[in-house]
């Protein structure tokens, strides 16, 4: 049994660890995969030569560098029996946001809302990913991933032309209270699945969790909204809540072709 260590640079919230697992699943010389996501490393425990499991892992843009490969005497791996429901947590807590930020953003005309649901619509994605595709084959993993990719690119390109419509129209100010309010409940329910992740995969310290989640591009994402809002009542501005919202648009395309590239 070998044993290889990556850094994964843009490896920030169980996200990116969700996509690593389903572009390696099937690769049939991988023994056990432990990740390390505040240190954004990546331990792989193989049997064979790592020059597919690498390229696998540099294929996806995530930043993936290999560091070093020993050889170990471990074979037996503690599997965790919770990950499913905790997976289903997860996902539950994403999709009820973007349905809540979506339903709010449209209410308020907050762009950076709409935006930012459609993000928590992408991990929910990777989740479901993860979970309804439990046992089947790669095919069927590479078809919802292509799915949900090309669903996800659609719904961005939606936000941007509505974005560009507002930009040169003449748009009444979103709330910006609204804004506020419902990003920090946002910025809450980020931070209580990141911990409920994190808290499955090991016993880290307090701090650690604490460092991880606020690294996180969701976290980030979530106190740009807020930030929006507040230049929003400032400026008495639109423009504020389009920028954030044109960023996060952005970001969600980003991530749709890293979902895609797992449909290759």
């Amino acid at each position: 049994m070998n044993k290889t260590v990556f850094e994964i640079t843009k490896m920030d919230c169980p996200s990116e660890e969700n996509l690593i697992r389903m572009k390696l699943d099937g690769i049939s010389s991988i023994a056990n995969l432990d990740f390390d996501i505040p240190n954004r490393k990546l331990t792989v425990f193989h049997s064979e030569e790592i020059d597919q499991i690498e390229r696998s892992v540099i294929e996806l843009n995530l930043g993936g560098k290999k560091i070093s490969t020993e050889h170990t005497d471990q074979t037996e791996f503690k599997e965790n029996e919770n990950q499913k429901k905790l997976l289903w947590s997860v996902l539950i807590i994403n999709f009820c946001f973007f349905i809540i930020e979506m339903t709010t953003g449209i209410i308020s005309k907050s762009m950076g809302l709409v935006a930012d649901s459609l993000d928590m619509l992408a991990d929910s994605f990777v989740y479901g990913i993860s979970l309804f595709a439990v046992g089947g084959t790669v095919i069927k993993k590479k078809r919802i991933a292509k799915l949900a990719g090309y669903f996800q690119i659609t719904l961005a390109i939606i936000g941007f032309v509505e974005v560009l419509r507002r930009f040169f129209g003449d748009e009444k100010l979103p709330n910006f209270s609204t804004m506020i309010i419902v990003s920090i409940f946002a910025l809450i329910a980020n931070g209580i699945c990141l911990y409920i992740l994190q808290k499955s995969k090991s016993k880290e310290e307090a701090h650690m969790k604490a460092s991880m989640i606020f690294t996180s591009n969701d976290v980030i994402i979530n106190l740009g909204v807020i930030i929006a809002g507040v230049l929003v009542n400032w400026l008495s501005s639109s423009k504020p809540d389009l920028i954030i919202g044109t960023i996060v648009f952005i970001l969600v395309i980003q991530g749709a072709f890293r979902i895609l590239k797992l449909s290759k």
